[in-house]
């Protein structure tokens, strides 16, 4: 049927420069568009298919040969937080960690009073959260370990936690300081970072706290704040 379309003094097929070829007919009713290999020059045309006693038929074929391809670039991973079962951060981290995927949990020591003594342990410092660094493709990877509940997210599509956010974790938990987690809500303050001491680069906001002022960390994405103490002789406006 197609050599018989082609063989129509109405089709036509011609070459457009050394790697172009095209044909095409102006149709004035609607077309469904249906992909065969051209029986004139053998590579893959579009046909635009009218009916079977359609007065023209159009094809197009576009291929250049010399035309660089452009790699794609690859998608760089972000931070995500994922909510776990109570109580099933720690294993949830040993089985990301055991299917090679980045994670983090911020880990807090604290003294735990036993029976006859105190012991110090490390507890999660946010309960129920892990932090896992991903690319889309790898969600599946997260949401099939065992003691995931869920990524957090927004619009149904999880949240990328900024790295800023993760930095300022890592510096709190590497340093000594006391901290405090809450969900309260506080007025906006001064943006400060901490020029001095252990926490040197941490970023937030100085609030008045229980009389005193104080650092807070914001963590938007999981309605938590950290609150640190620091001597606001430590601080610098930014």
């Amino acid at each position: 049927m197609l050599k018989n379309l082609f063989r129509n003094k109405f089709t036509t097929h011609f070459p457009l420069k050394a790697y172009y070829r095209a044909s095409f007919a102006v149709c004035r009713v609607s077309f469904v568009v249906l992909l065969f290999p051209c029986v004139v020059c053998r590579e893959s045309c579009v046909f635009l298919y009218l009916c079977q006693n359609l007065p023209h038929m159009a094809l197009i074929t576009i291929a250049d040969k010399n035309k660089p391809v452009i790699p794609r670039k690859p998608t760089e991973p972000k931070w995500y937080a994922i909510y776990t079962n109570p109580r099933a951060e720690k294993q949830v981290f040993s089985r990301l960690e055991e299917a090679e995927v980045e994670t983090y949990l911020p880990l807090q020591k604290t003294y735990s009073q036993w029976s006859d003594r105190k012991k110090l342990v490390e507890k999660p410092l946010l309960s129920s959260y892990v932090f896992v660094k991903v690319i889309p493709k790898e969600f599946p990877v997260v949401y099939k370990t065992p003691g995931v509940v869920k990524f957090i997210s927004f619009e149904g599509q999880p949240v990328p936690i900024p790295q800023k956010q993760i930095d300022n974790l890592r510096l709190l938990i590497d340093s000594n300081a006391k901290i405090e987690v809450t969900s309260g809500k506080f007025e906006k303050g001064d943006s400060v970072e901490v020029i001095t001491g252990s926490l040197t680069g941490l970023t937030g906001e100085l609030i008045k706290a229980k009389g005193r002022k104080r650092v807070i960390v914001r963590i938007e994405e999981l309605k938590q704040n950290i609150i640190v103490t620091i001597p606001v002789t430590f601080l610098r406006k930014i």
